[in-house]
């Protein structure tokens, strides 16, 4: 990467907010705290599966649905509904990492900064404000506005229209490569934020930077 990025699009689920309290809510509510993120992914997978088919349904919606059925299958018959609000409140209120705050507001004094999220926008909004970290940012946008998930590419050329950029003027921020590749082939560049140290899959477009975390990337970022 030779010149800095115009606008960085940050992925919200995992990349901003830390979901490890998740794995509490589900031990709280009798369910295993591994199976937290046997859920999260769930979730991923079928809205993944939706996008191929063309379909678009809402984050929450799939969320919903399939904890109601997890709750069903390991806690047997009855009303769940208390579990399920809980779990899904921890979801939506969600603290940031603790990288996130200095690394945001650095990262604001190079470039415009966005969100792009298979969620809600209203969920990108509570994350950042409890941050206090809104300010930093242009715009929250939302795939539900556009035609597909990520990381279909129509999802990332809804930001680049919405933000009067060409694609290669981006750069998406993301700690899940699937991400990083739909963004590799939609034509932006990308940044890999590897907290855990962990291998990058072969299979997806390598990222063109990658990092332990926010402000380290913004150490690798070119200079202006």
């Amino acid at each position: 990467m030779t010149d800095q990025p115009k606008t960085i699009v940050f992925d919200v689920n995992e990349t901003l907010s830390d979901m490890s309290s998740l794995a509490d809510a589900f031990d709280a509510e009798g369910l295993p705290p591994l199976t937290a993120r046997v859920w999260f992914g769930g979730i991923l997978r079928d809205g993944f599966a939706l996008t191929v088919t063309g379909d678009n349904r809402a984050f929450s919606d799939v969320a919903k649905d399939s904890l109601q059925r997890l709750c069903a299958d390991m806690l047997g018959s009855g009303n769940h509904t208390a579990a399920v609000d809980n779990i899904l409140g921890t979801l939506t209120s969600l603290p940031v990492h603790d990288d996130v705050v200095p690394g945001v507001a650095a990262l604001a004094e190079l470039a415009e900064l966005v969100t792009l999220s298979n969620g809600a926008a209203s969920v990108a909004e509570g994350l950042l404000a409890r941050a206090g970290i809104r300010s930093h940012f242009a715009e929250l946008l939302s795939v539900a506005d556009a035609a597909a998930w990520k990381p279909g590419t129509s999802a990332y050329g809804y930001a680049a229209m919405e933000r009067g950029r060409q694609p290669a003027e981006m750069l998406l921020v993301a700690v899940h490569p699937w991400d990083i590749h739909g963004a590799h082939r939609a034509g932006l560049r990308t940044a890999w934020i590897n907290r855990t140290g962990g291998a990058y899959p072969t299979y997806f477009d390598a990222p063109d930077l990658e990092a332990g975390s926010l402000p380290e990337l913004v150490e690798k970022l070119p200079a202006g």
